[in-house]
């Protein structure tokens, strides 16, 4: 009897019992779904969130390049940089006597040159900068450093990868010439600019001036002409005209600009105690200045910076003439 009234109520309640769990399943699964579609919405918003963001870090990377190379320009000084590549192309052409010198093996002599010589030219550019952020700031605002677009770990990095890479391009051309040319030139460009003793060169009117006057016109010329002629053309060392001239006449240009480099600095170096030839001579030159040129104001200092550029360009200039004097 009990065993029938059990079943009874079994069969009673059954039905509800299983709409109940069917009620439940049902609830269960709007549930996941509504979860799934939150889930899924939450998702794309991420998803769409990183894409804007890594979008937007591209803009501002495409947008960030173009000032970082303006300001690598500024950092090489191209007005250098030019005149490096003009003069050492102009030397690097008088050792060739005829077409058939222009081979192969002579293109390349050349490119090691010009290569090794640009990269010491950055290093030693750079180096100065580095040591001059005070000084610039006062005086040439705009340089990266000074202007703080370079960091000063920035500038480092690219000094010493200049110069690793000059020495590397110069060991690896195995020419005497060019490594002597560029160990010198490492050396006066150090120099010239570290402050530590018994160096600082262009606190020294006369040892700055020397600096790049040895440099631009006598290391210049002898030493890419001796890379060329013997390294490179295999031919026996003899000086021609053609060098001698140039050397002559470089020294008499070099030490123009050497007068000249420092009149637009002078604020700068007077402040900081740099004795440059502008501080002696500043009366002297300005004389000097107006003989030559009486129409202009030679206190203007933005008038002082562009004739000083007109005399690189009037350097660049004889370059181009030089290879014609037999």
């Amino acid at each position: 009897m009990q065993a029938s009234s059990a079943a009874a109520a079994w069969s009673a309640i059954k039905p509800a019992a299983q709409h109940t769990v069917q009620v439940q399943k049902g609830s269960i699964r709007r549930q996941r779904r509504q979860h799934s579609s939150v889930l899924q919405v939450r998702c794309y918003a991420i998803t769409g969130d990183q894409h804007e963001s890594i979008a937007t870090e591209f803009e501002e990377i495409f947008k960030e390049v173009p000032n970082k190379l303006g300001a690598f320009y500024r950092f090489c000084r191209p007005h250098t940089i030019f005149g490096t590549i003009i003069g050492i192309t102009s030397v690097s052409l008088l050792p060739i006597r005829s077409i058939d010198d222009f081979t192969l093996k002579a293109l390349w002599g050349f490119l090691e040159a010009l290569s090794s010589a640009l990269c010491m030219n950055i290093y030693v550019v750079g180096l100065n900068q580095l040591y001059d952020i005070q000084i610039d700031k006062v005086n040439k605002p705009r340089l990266p450093l000074a202007s703080g677009e370079f960091s000063v770990a920035t500038g480092a990095v690219l000094v010493l990868t200049s110069l690793i890479m000059s020495i590397a391009i110069g060991i690896r051309s195995k020419s005497a010439p060019l490594i002597c040319a560029l160990l010198i030139s490492f050396f006066l460009g150090s120099a010239y600019s570290v402050d530590a003793p018994l160096l600082r060169w262009k606190r020294n009117a006369f040892l700055a001036a020397s600096c790049i006057l040895f440099v631009r016109a006598v290391l210049v010329q002898l030493a890419f002409f001796a890379h060329m002629q013997q390294h490179v053309l295999k031919r026996p060392l003899a000086p021609t005209k053609s060098v001698v001239f140039a050397t002559l006449f470089m020294c008499c240009f070099s030490s123009v600009i050497a007068l000249f480099k420092d009149i637009p600095d002078i604020d700068g170096d007077r402040h900081f105690g740099v004795e440059s030839l502008s501080v002696f001579g500043h009366g002297l030159l300005a004389f000097a200045l107006w003989q030559r040129a009486q129409h202009c104001d030679v206190e203007n200092k933005a008038w002082i910076t562009s004739f000083y550029m007109f005399i690189w360009k009037l350097f660049y200039a004889e370059y181009f003439l030089i290879p014609f004097v037999q």
